[in-house]
């Protein structure tokens, strides 16, 4: 008999977890904003865990392997990073007991990567989850592409990580929405076409971002640009300067991007107009793959 297992991915923000089976099936999903930040201490983790468990109507005793922002400094229990030559396939020999008595030997924390590159350092928790899930199913080689709040591009090389780049897109769009110059101007659909690629092509030309996002607000007030296509604009801006800082290395190869169907079309939209081929890679079913390999390990 197959044994069960559930997956929770605990970010900053959200929480999504799944009851997979030893064959990478979902068997039941539950998604809510109990994220990091919702929790309310470092002590609160294990009632919202048993929440979860309850609120997914599963048995208290079922195993729990939790990946993201859940064991960072911040979270329930910090885990180290591994170094990014350990290969995503021995994930499943780091994992990390969760200390807390009442979970001891039942949940478990998967440790990020870091990626050193002389003086310099970059970091990821969650995303090597489903990097080891693309790598399961059969993407062991290229650039994969994680679109976020901190979006990350990631080559791999047979299943080991040669570098990876974090690009803060998703957390710098939302705070040019939330305050500033321009956020009285970005109530207009970010996924408008026409304002997408102008950005995009402004990218393209690889001028000062600063300085191409306050063009975004003279376009406006000069009624040059309409209004309603300002925060598509910017969104073409911040995705497109990830594509003109990293696609000349991916030139060739293309890109497999893991994310929600809405933001993984934006960034197809951009491997086109940059010149890459693009496969888009259904998050959910990566992460229930990568889960499915911890049952097997």
């Amino acid at each position: 008999m197959n044994k069960n297992i559930v997956g929770i991915d605990w970010g900053t923000s959200n929480r999504r977890a799944y009851l997979i089976d030893q064959s990478g099936a979902c068997l039941a999903e539950h998604e809510d904003g109990q994220g990091m930040l919702a929790v309310g201490g470092r002590d609160q983790f294990g009632a919202s865990l048993a929440g979860l468990l309850d609120a997914m109507q599963l048995p208290a005793d079922v195993p729990v392997i939790m990946s993201g922002m859940v064991g960072s400094a911040s979270g329930w229990q910090e885990v180290d990073y591994l170094d990014a030559s350990v290969p995503l396939t021995q994930l499943p020999q780091h994992l990390a007991a969760v200390t807390d008595p009442a979970w001891a030997g039942r949940a478990t924390i998967v440790p990020g990567y870091v990626y050193r590159n002389g003086a310099s350092s970059d970091v990821m928790r969650g995303e090597e989850t489903q990097l080891l899930g693309a790598v399961a199913q059969g993407h062991r080689d290229g650039w994969l592409v994680l679109p976020g709040t901190h979006s990350k591009w990631v080559l791999l090389r047979d299943g080991v990580i040669q570098s990876f780049a974090t690009y803060m897109t998703g957390e710098l769009f939302s705070m040019l929405s939330k305050g500033g110059t321009l956020s009285s101007m970005m109530g207009g659909d970010s996924a408008d076409a026409d304002g997408f690629a102008t950005g995009l092509n402004q990218a393209a030309r690889n001028e000062p971002l600063s300085n191409s996002l306050f063009r975004v607000r003279a376009g406006v007030v000069s009624r040059a640009a309409p209004a309603q296509q300002a925060a598509a604009t910017v969104s073409g801006l911040l995705i497109g300067a990830e594509f003109a800082a990293a696609a000349r290395a991916a030139e060739g190869q293309g890109i497999a991007v893991i994310g929600s169907p809405a933001l993984a079309a934006r960034y197809a939209l951009a491997a086109q107009h940059f010149g890459l081929n693009c496969k888009v890679l259904d998050p959910h079913a990566v992460y229930c793959t990568a889960i499915s390999q911890f049952l097997k390990a």
